[in-house]
């Protein structure tokens, strides 16, 4: 992680505001499946600059599947709104390993966040839905995308709390909190043991990933209902 850092303050200099690392990795708990998300605040994008940290990216992703973004100053404030529940998320879990917090201050407008919040699950519904039907005769396949969705529900069931006016200590507390709202004999905390497992091993015993994807939908569902009367 340090030699990126210093890799992408050799490449853009002084163009380079911030780096700021977001996500799981920002709390301490990496998982097998998690990428190292990290965002890269910039005054200007510049072809030659960005050219030197290509290398160094494919490596680090390689090494550690480090991820970036590259978010020019001037568009915090519109990609904040545009994208209020990703960017919520990473308000709530980010840690600045370069420069100054380009968060401090930032606050994104309800009425964003929830129209957001409705798209991402709305969305998430529809691609789960898909991945079901086209790929749940590959065990193996869903596994992954049972550790890929975790992320995103807990995101949306984290901003989903907050609106309600009952915020959760974490992403994940946010959607095991969200799952034991609904009927018990669904059994949502072994789903959720299920989807953690996934994210944990890379692995699930034969037959439960197919059904484990299809709670999953449910849950995505309701939230969508909750985030539907939010106004």
């Amino acid at each position: 992680m340090t030699g990126f850092v210093e890799a992408a303050r050799h490449a853009f200099g002084t163009d380079l505001r911030s780096v700021v690392l977001y996500g799981s990795a920002a709390e301490g708990r990496l998982r097998t499946t998690s990428d190292v998300n990290t965002l890269l605040v910039l005054s200007a994008f510049d072809r030659g600059k960005a050219d030197q940290l290509r290398e160094p990216l494919r490596l680090a992703y390689a090494a550690i599947r480090l991820t970036a973004m590259f978010l020019l100053e001037s568009e915090i404030g519109p990609a904040s709104e545009a994208f209020a529940v990703k960017f919520a998320d990473i308000v709530r879990r980010h840690r600045v390993l370069y420069g100054a917090d380009p968060f401090a201050g930032i606050t994104i407008s309800r009425k964003a966040e929830i129209i957001r919040l409705k798209q991402a699950l709305l969305n998430l519904t529809l691609r789960l839905r898909e991945t079901y039907v086209s790929r749940s005769l590959r065990e193996e396949q869903l596994v992954v995308v049972l550790a890929e969705a975790a992320g995103p529900l807990r995101s949306c069931a984290a901003s989903l709390l907050e609106l309600e006016g009952t915020p959760a200590n974490s992403p994940k507390e946010a959607l095991e909190r969200a799952a034991a709202s609904l009927p018990v004999e669904a059994d949502w905390a072994g789903v959720l043991s299920r989807v953690s497992e996934a994210r944990q091993e890379g692995k699930l015993p034969p037959g439960v990933a197919g059904p484990a994807l299809f709670r999953l939908i449910e849950l995505a569902q309701s939230l969508q209902t909750r985030a539907n009367v939010l106004a």
